[in-house]
């Protein structure tokens, strides 16, 4: 079949769990189909485009240049953004020279299948309803878990009229598409609720074992967290630990030590390594490996977030024990506490963490048992089977 994929950025440099997914997935759907890919480039990001076959027939970068989130023009970005109707999570990442390539290209190639990947690429399509939304959050419930966790007036005022938006948008969206595919059960159900939505498959995460399989490494930290760091979510679940989760171990096992690894941490990130030498904070790294196989316990706090979490089954498959509040692991299929240890209040995820710290057999056996089950039943090749077949394309 001959296919076209819509997505808000390019594939290279990986940095990014929705970049993962779609990779690996996409990387299997280029040998069985001609694949098109559009999405957006700009200045300096000449990987990205550079590597796009490695997963597409053809590529079409769109030169687009979304504001930083510390500039200027994001503040007013996101000061105009309380005035317009579409959620600034959308906006920011749609110029008019994506809608036209893509309607273009529409018209000109004569797809068999058309995909938006992620919710922010929708307005990038004149129409919608031969659509097939590879919808990897509830951006929905995203928003309104920053409501609900957000301090101050003005903050959480922000983040729930955001909310509101992008529940309209993404009702509208869903409910406007030819289908929706899902990352797990969990957002299958949520989207069928909140949006009205009969049937929505669920495609489940997967991971290359055979690449993170572990190996001997040089010792890093005893607690690692993994996640791009530019993320709200993975921002807000990071400082929740620091300020409420960090001391409780600390004060019971001084010694520990912590390592944030994931791409372009914001200043108050960074800072926590200034204000503890047990913390190194590591921006964006050529490869992940090497800092899961030097840890002892992989962290996930997370307060906010959607989807499922490659972060998790990345650890597991590298042969570490996880700890995770339920919504950092939400969505995925595990089986607590034999493979995976969840915790919600600070004081039970500091002693989950401590007791895999301080018990060598205990910590094993749930790293091998995490292993065990990543292993039969998650595998890249298996997960775009699944994909396949909820797309229609088989």
């Amino acid at each position: 079949m001959k296919l076209l994929w819509v997505k808000a950025d390019f594939l290279h440099p990986t940095t990014a769990g929705g970049q993962i997914r779609t990779l690996e997935t996409l990387k299997r759907l280029h040998v069985r189909h001609e694949l098109h890919y559009v999405a957006l480039t700009w200045p300096g990001c000449d990987e990205g485009p550079a590597r796009a076959g490695e997963y597409s027939s053809r590529a079409f970068p769109v030169l687009h240049q979304a504001p930083s989130k510390t500039s200027l023009a994001f503040a007013l970005q996101a000061a105009g953004a309380t005035v317009s109707s579409m959620p600034l999570a959308i906006s920011r990442w749609n110029p008019p020279s994506l809608r036209r390539k893509v309607s273009e290209l529409r018209a000109r190639e004569g797809y068999d299948a058309v995909f938006c990947d992620f919710l922010a690429s929708a307005p990038s399509f004149e129409q919608l309803d031969d659509v097939i939304l590879f919808q990897h959050n509830v951006e929905t419930m995203i928003w309104r878990r920053h409501a609900e966790v957000a301090r101050g007036l003005a903050r959480r005022w922000y983040f729930r009229l955001q909310a509101e938006r992008m529940e309209r948008y993404e009702r509208k969206v869903c409910q406007s598409v030819r289908r929706v595919i899902a990352v797990s059960e969990s957002d299958s159900k949520t989207m069928q609720g909140l949006f009205g939505l009969e049937s929505v498959p669920a495609v489940p995460t997967g991971v290359d074992t055979e690449v993170f399989a572990p190996q001997p490494a040089e010792p890093v930290a005893d607690l690692i967290f993994l996640g791009s760091m530019d993320w709200m979510p993975n921002i807000d679940g990071v400082q929740h630990f620091y300020k409420e989760i960090w001391p409780l171990i600390v004060e019971r096992r001084p010694e520990t030590t912590l390592a944030i690894v994931g791409r372009r941490p914001s200043n108050a990130i960074v800072e926590l390594s200034r204000l503890d030498s047990r913390i190194v904070v590591t921006g964006t790294v050529d490869d992940v490996r090497p800092y899961l196989w030097g840890s002892q316990v992989s962290i996930v706090p997370l307060r906010v977030g959607g989807g499922t979490r490659l972060k998790i089954y990345e650890s597991m498959a590298a042969g570490l024990a996880c700890v995770s509040t339920t919504i950092g692991a939400e969505g995925l299929e595990i089986h607590p506490p034999h493979d995976i240890r969840i915790a919600d209040e600070p004081e039970d995820f500091a002693r989950q963490c401590l007791e895999l710290l301080d018990d060598a057999k205990t910590r094993q056996s749930v790293a091998q048992a995490g292993l065990e089950m990543v292993r039969e039943s998650f595998s890249w090749e298996s997960v775009t089977d699944r994909f396949e077949a909820a797309a229609g394309l088989r």
